[in-house]
């Protein structure tokens, strides 16, 4: 699902609260977003511009942790699959008595 704010947009909108022509409520207002969420872009803005204090995941970070939970899964369902296979395998190889 695509954001619903485009990146463009939003970078406009860190760069106008950076540059505190205006008060934050005042551009999300005119912006027609809320509050939190333009300082919610600065935050992260701040984070991706390399501020460590943040305490965020960059938005880098953000996309390779999603891209590692996606290839874990897909890793597990395999590992299940395997398992499964080779008790099958294993059932059907059993020598009778």
């Amino acid at each position: 699902m695509p954001a619903p704010h485009p990146p463009e947009f939003r970078q406009r909108a860190v760069d106008l609260a950076r540059s505190k022509v205006k008060p934050v409520a005042e551009i999300a207002k005119d912006l027609s977003i809320s509050e939190s969420c333009l300082r919610n872009w600065l935050a992260q803005a701040d984070t991706d511009d390399g501020d460590p204090r943040s305490g965020r995941l960059s938005t880098d970070e953000k996309r390779e942790l999603a891209e590692l939970r996606k290839k874990a899964r897909r890793v597990e369902v395999e590992n299940e699959i395997l398992k499964r296979a080779a008790a099958c395998f294993a059932r059907e190889n059993v020598l009778p008595k």
